[in-house]
Order: structure tokens, then C-alpha cells, then sequence
């Protein structure tokens, strides 16, 4: 079988007809660029924002001439608005929602289902979408995720992870799952699972090794299938691990996904301060309430003394989190367990639960879980990606 190219793709693609319906949208320019990896084809379609819920039916042909292409495996295609356009929310179907719980849980008081901000749509099933977020790498974000949804899921909610780092997913190792996805109908992809946690990531979908070189319009396109065509069930939160920094990932899921809060992490030290503000003013900006920021790596305790190190310093996050007035969630300490446990795809919280550092983990859950339960919809907020 050979592999198919970008050209194939493409010639197969003048075959749908533009909203014109009298030229292609190849010859229209309304592809973006194609990436392939593995035999599934992504691309996405460019059309004014105003026209993108009753333009569904040219992206179902156009994901559907593709997948029926030999040694095609399968597609992801989103429609994206041109930079002339205010709001722009992908229409979706609707993902099954089979019935979902976990034994032993009580489930007296799950949230609300959010309805969607105007021009966002929202997932069914799903009761609050939370973002968890850094200025910049290395803090411990995703570590951080796994054990926020974790915690969450101890606390007697039913849970789901995405992993929106499309460039660097790491959900599949801290998780420690492998294999790919399943799907119904070969188009809506069930989640993988592990810890009692629905997980989905670009990391099931192609190899660890494979280097994403994505734009912008690639990044839209596979966040929100991953987000979409996503047989997530009945879920209390979601919670959304988003890549460090303030790009496009970050823009998507505030401009077209209604956001329930965001948690940002730092560490304690200035610098990395500085950057988590910039993640903290680029959720304010655009009106997706901050939940509270955690203080990741706030001191150490040594393994084999008990005294503390304040590494790092200690408690930036906390003053700065009291200096502009949002919530301070937690402070994690550095700990070897941390590291190694996230290594070797055991959570702390699933394989320590009665652990130190896993209380403090479900005690950020709850404090977030109080925050969600308070929160006030707004309305989404306009953006254009240029």
C-alpha cells in the first residue's frame, strides 16, 4: 500500500463543491495545508464566520471523499473562519452520550450542564470544561492536570482529560496508556481510559516520535475534533491540558470552547511569575474567569533528613495571586514520588491516595470544584486569528 500525498489529497478534494457551488474549494483556496502522519489526512476549510453552521454539510463531504480514499485510515477536518470574521464556532454533531458512572461515587451534586456562551458551541454531556494552563514550560502543568482530574475523580465527580498539547502530548505517558483509539462508525472516537479517567490526546493518535509541525488552522482543526467527535459520555468536568504559553491552542479554546475557568501553574520563582501573568491577562482578555493558580514546586522536603528546602523560593504565587485578586489554590511540593510516579504512569493521587501530596491535590480539586460551582456564564468574546 502506498502512502498517500498531500497532491492525492488534494486532487481528491476538487471534487467538493465551494459554497458557490460552481467552482472547488481547492481552486477556491479554502484548504489550508494538508498534514499527514500515519495515513490520517488533517486539513482544514477556511469560510466567513457567519455562513460555518450551514456550511456543515461541505465539511462531512469533504471528510468523507477523503476518508474514502485508499490508504486513508482516517480524517480530520474542521471549517475555520477567514481573519475578516468576528466569531467563528465549528458546528459539530452531536457526540453519543451512553449512560456513565463510577461505582461507589455520589454523584448528589455534579454541575450544571453549561449552556454555551453566544457563538460557542458545547459539548453534550458535558458539565463544565475547565483549561489548566502555564506562561511557559516546565512548571509541571500536565502533571499538575492529571492529578487536578484525579483529584476531582476522588472527590466523587465523573471526569475526563484532553490533552490539548498537540505538539508535545504527554497524557499517554503519564497515564500510561497506549494503543489507539477505537471508533463508531469510523468517525466518532472513543476515549481511552485508565485510572477511572476518560483521556483523549494526539498522542493516540500518532507516534511518540512524530515531529507536529502544525499552523495555525491545524492546530484549530484537531483540538476541536479531538474535543467533538468524542464519545466522552456523561462527564462533570473536563479538564483541557493546554500546551505552555499564549498561542494558538490556547486562542481556540477561549474564542470557540465555553470554558468554565482556567487554572493557571507556576512555581514560585519571578520568572516564572512573569510568565504565568501573561497567561493569567490572555484568559482575562478574553473573559474565560480564572479559576486560581496553584504554586507547583514550592519547596522541598528532603527524603532523607525531612527538612525543607525553599528551592525555589517561596510564595509568589501566593502573593501574586492575593495581589490581583484571584483565588490561591494550593501550593504542590517538589517531590521524588512526583517525578517518578508521573515517569512511570502512576499518578500520585491514584497510587498514593492516601498520601500527603495527594491530599493536597484533592484539595486544589476542591477548591475548583467550589469555584465552578459559582461561576457566572459570559459571553464569548471576539477574536480573529490573522
Amino acid at each position: 500500500m502506498t502512502d498517500v500525498t498531500k497532491e492525492q489529497v488534494l486532487e481528491t478534494l476538487k471534487t467538493v463543491r465551494g459554497p458557490d457551488l460552481e467552482h472547488d474549494i481547492v481552486e477556491l483556496g479554502m484548504v489550508s495545508d494538508v498534514f499527514i502522519s500515519d495515513g490520517k489526512v488533517y486539513f482544514s476549510i477556511t469560510v466567513p464566520a457567519d455562513r460555518a453552521q450551514e456550511l456543515e454539510p461541505m465539511r462531512l463531504a469533504a471528510e468523507r471523499v477523503i476518508k474514502e480514499m485508499p490508504g486513508v485510515k482516517g480524517a480530520l477536518v474542521a471549517l475555520t473562519a477567514d481573519k475578516k470574521a468576528a466569531t467563528a464556532a465549528p458546528a459539530a454533531r452531536p457526540a453519543p452520550n451512553p449512560p456513565h458512572g463510577h461505582a461507589g461515587h455520589d454523584h448528589h451534586a455534579h454541575a450544571p450542564q453549561q449552556l454555551p456562551r453566544a457563538g460557542k458551541i458545547g459539548v453534550p454531556g458535558i458539565g463544565a470544561i475547565i483549561a489548566v494552563a502555564s506562561g511557559k514550560g516546565g512548571v509541571g502543568k500536565s502533571t499538575t492536570a492529571v492529578n487536578l482530574a484525579l483529584g476531582l475523580l476522588a472527590n466523587g465527580l465523573r471526569v475526563g482529560i484532553l490533552d490539548a498539547d498537540i505538539y508535545g502530548p504527554s497524557m499517554p505517558r503519564l497515564l500510561k496508556i497506549s494503543g489507539r483509539p477505537t471508533q463508531i462508525d469510523g468517525r466518532i472516537i472513543n476515549p481511552m481510559e485508565n485510572y477511572g479517567l476518560k483521556v483523549m490526546s494526539m498522542g493516540f493518535l500518532v507516534d511518540e516520535e512524530t515531529a507536529m509541525i502544525w499552523r495555525g488552522p491545524m492546530v484549530q482543526s484537531a483540538l476541536l475534533q479531538m474535543l467533538r467527535e468524542v464519545a466522552w459520555g456523561e462527564l462533570d468536568v473536563l479538564v483541557v491540558d493546554m500546551p505552555p504559553g499564549t498561542g494558538d491552542a490556547q486562542l481556540t479554546m477561549a474564542q470557540q470552547v465555553p470554558l468554565a475557568g482556567a487554572v493557571i501553574v507556576s512555581t514560585p520563582q519571578d520568572l516564572a511569575l512573569i510568565d504565568a501573568r501573561k497567561g493569567l491577562n490572555m484568559f482575562r482578555k478574553v473573559e474565560v474567569p480564572v479559576l486560581g493558580i496553584v504554586e507547583n514546586m514550592s519547596y522541598f522536603i528532603a527524603p532523607d533528613t525531612g527538612t525543607r528546602y525553599d528551592i525555589f523560593g517561596h510564595g509568589g504565587a501566593r502573593k501574586e495571586a492575593e495581589r490581583i485578586g484571584v483565588p490561591f489554590l494550593g501550593e504542590v511540593p517538589l517531590t521524588m514520588n512526583i517525578r517518578e510516579t508521573s515517569d512511570a504512569g502512576t499518578p500520585l493521587v491514584a497510587s498514593e491516595p492516601n498520601g500527603v501530596v495527594a491530599g493536597i491535590y484533592r484539595g486544589i480539586a476542591a477548591k475548583v470544584w467550589e469555584q465552578l460551582g459559582g461561576q457566572p456564564q459570559r459571553p464569548a468574546p471576539a477574536i480573529v486569528f490573522e
